[in-house]
């Protein structure tokens, strides 16, 4: 059995013990958190697809811990004008586990 939900502005494909890195929630470590903008279901070879969601079907996922990614350098350099700017930025992530999924 697996599910599609969206969160974050992004589909994940996900079946019951995945462990999936999404956009930041706001939800503390050891929390559990609900997905209800689930996508399509697949249950013994039988697949429901949602118009634009699935009426009735959730994801329940635990919140494993709050993260930021390593740091992604941007470097801007103007040749023959003496100008560079350097910048870092390290995108915030939340790390869940996927308990169940209810159809």
């Amino acid at each position: 059995m697996y599910a599609v939900i969206e969160t974050g502005g992004k589909q994940y494909k996900v079946a019951k013990g995945d462990s999936v890195y999404v956009e930041k929630l706001d939800a503390e470590a050891g929390k559990e958190v609900n997905f209800e903008n689930v996508i399509l279901v697949s249950e013994d070879g039988k697949v429901k697809i949602g118009t634009p969601y699935v009426d009735g079907a959730k994801v329940v996922a635990k919140v494993d811990k709050q993260g930021k990614e390593k740091k992604v350098v941007t470097f801007k350099y103007k040749p023959k004008k003496h100008s560079h700017t350097k910048y870092g930025h390290r995108q915030p992530y939340t790390k869940v586990t996927i308990e169940s999924i209810e159809a």
